[in-house]
């Protein structure tokens, strides 16, 4: 993957130095992610709600704390992979934008450390990479990448690049609408029902990532080699892994991004046809 040949974005806010816990609070570190993401799906709850629980029961609030300016060493490749691929994809969408007669409005990334306070609330690095709707902004430790790598086996640029491309992918379905759209429709359902609804909006995010693949391989920056790095990723975090791997029985009723084959099924047709109009999820016709 050629990322340093791609734009390297404005709109990357480092945050490090001034997120975390403080006061002594408790600390979840990116370790904590797998539980957060095992027991929501258990007990049919987001990782959100179930880091909120823990918050409680144990009677610490995350809190901001100063730790001091970041030094250049402190994962600077790692910001500057971000920004590169974070500049090609806002490429690819204002182009798709622009040729449906819309603007493309560029989300913001925040980098930051253990926690952070968004637009969304108080989050930790336990809940993964998140998109918030609510200040269109996309939040990421980069501690994630290290995770998605050792702890999940899915090394690799592309892979990393696929976790930045599938957040901006909730950013795109945010400006179109559809977010809105599903979550009116998950009002008063079962939870299985908006489970089922959720899994649809997680799988178009992993089609609206493939079709921004779809573009970076037209321009020579990536291959099918690459591709191949995000199918190991997205395999890595289906629901139906993450219970396996946590060695419970796997309930398709809990999922809330969907199983390992559908997450590789819809990057691969996003990235394939680079078509938007081939991530409708929510089709009757679409595969499951």
């Amino acid at each position: 993957m050629r990322w340093d040949d791609m734009r390297e974005s404005g709109n990357v806010e480092d945050e490090r130095s001034s997120s975390g816990f403080g006061g002594g609070g408790l600390r979840l570190g990116i370790g904590g992610v797998v539980l957060a993401i095992v027991v929501g799906l258990l007990v049919g709850k987001s990782p959100m709600e179930i880091l909120g629980m823990v918050m409680q029961f144990s009677g610490h609030q995350p809190v901001a704390t100063q730790r001091g300016p970041i030094a250049a060493t402190d994962n600077d490749q790692s910001k500057r992979f971000v920004a590169h691929v974070l500049g090609d994809t806002e490429d690819t969408w204002g182009k798709l934008f622009q040729e449906s007669g819309e603007q493309y409005r560029p989300p913001k990334l925040v980098l930051f450390r253990n926690a952070v306070q968004s637009g969304c609330g108080q989050a930790s690095s336990a809940v993964g990479p998140f998109y918030c709707p609510a200040d269109s902004k996309v939040y990421l430790d980069l501690g994630f990448f290290d995770e998605l790598h050792k702890r999940f086996g899915a090394p690799g640029d592309f892979a990393a690049a696929y976790v930045v491309a599938h957040e901006v992918g909730h950013h795109v379905q945010n400006l179109m609408g559809i977010s809105d759209k599903v979550h009116r429709a998950e009002q008063g359902k079962s939870k299985a029902t908006a489970n089922a609804l959720s899994v649809k909006l997680e799988l178009q995010a992993d089609c609206f990532a493939g079709v921004w693949g779809h573009y970076a391989q037209a321009r020579g920056l990536v291959d099918r080699n690459d591709m191949e790095q995000a199918l190991t990723a997205a395999n890595a975090i289906g629901d139906d892994t993450l219970q396996r791997n946590a060695g419970r029985n796997v309930a398709p009723d809990s999922f809330t991004h969907g199983s390992s084959e559908q997450r590789m099924h819809w990057f691969r047709t996003g990235f394939e046809s680079g078509r938007v109009k081939d991530c409708n999820t929510f089709s009757r016709n679409a595969a499951s």
